[in-house]
């Protein structure tokens, strides 16, 4: 099915000056690296001040202390943002065989990341739901607020948790035979995750914790840039939107209908096991 998939995409698709033609420019060998860049620097500013924060606040003993698996997580995501950044730099640069030796990372960091992230969500949530039912009375009420919270934010993890490895293996799949194709994917398939952090930002507008509108209206903003250089230099919509519009709209859909729902919170309490 993916070696089909990168095959109609190519055929579908066969003029893509942002691959690396001879009519490439300045900004589109570097618009991938500054998207790179740019995801980091949203990361940056979600989790360092709220880190500090939530230190602060596990010294006041209003929160339980973070568990191994969050900071494994933290590591794991890191490096593949930086992976992302150095593969971008190395296709803007010409260094291709350094690029594609690099990529056997991708195939570990890959995995990795999935299996931390299905450990990571219940560990926090239980850890949270532990902590309200023996915190002292002040605490005690401030984190049984925030269960609500973690439950609807479980939508979101569940949608990165279906996105991510469907859309990552046919970008790994596809960079042999559709490069432009694998390089979009791999951009359209990490923004989501960049959700967690435009949440931590606390001077952006949001709808949060009533509506995620405003977090998906931010993702959508970050890949934005390449999307719009993508439409000026080709003047048509490449296939990897569509491939990532088909899968992230009808899970979007699902998100919104169910986000703050009782059937929803009593449906994420039971798969969370409390």
């Amino acid at each position: 099915m993916a070696i089909a998939l990168d095959a109609s995409a190519e055929t579908a698709f066969s003029k893509d000056l942002l691959s690396g033609s001879s009519r490439a420019n300045v900004i589109d060998r570097w618009i991938y690296v500054f998207t790179a860049a740019s995801f980091i620097a949203i990361v940056l500013a979600g989790f360092i001040p709220d880190s500090f924060d939530k230190i602060a606040a596990i010294r006041a003993g209003m929160r339980p202390p973070f568990p191994i698996i969050l900071h494994v997580h933290a590591v794991l995501m890191g490096s593949f943002l930086l992976l992302l950044l150095g593969q971008s730099v190395l296709v803007a640069t010409g260094n291709r065989s350094w690029h594609m030796q690099l990529g056997v990372a991708a195939a570990v960091l890959f995995p990795a990341l999935v299996i931390a992230g299905l450990i990571l969500v219940p560990t926090i949530y239980h850890s949270v739901w532990n902590a309200a039912q023996t915190a002292p009375e002040p605490a005690r009420q401030q984190l049984q607020g925030v269960l609500p919270i973690l439950e609807d934010i479980l939508l979101l993890q569940l949608r990165i948790g279906i996105l991510f490895p469907i859309l990552m293996w046919i970008a790994l799949r596809s960079r042999t035979r559709a490069p432009g194709l694998h390089k979009r994917l791999i951009f359209l398939t990490t923004a989501p995750l960049l959700a967690a952090a435009f949440d931590r930002i606390n001077w952006l507008p949001t709808t949060m914790p009533s509506s995620p509108v405003a977090t998906d209206l931010y993702v959508l903003l970050a890949v934005s840039p390449m999307f719009l250089w993508d439409l000026v230099r080709n003047r048509s919509l490449h296939p990897a939107y569509l491939i990532w519009a088909a899968f992230f709209l009808p899970l979007t859909v699902v998100v919104h209908s169910l986000w703050d729902t009782p059937f929803w919170h009593a449906t994420a309490r039971h798969i969370l096991g409390v």
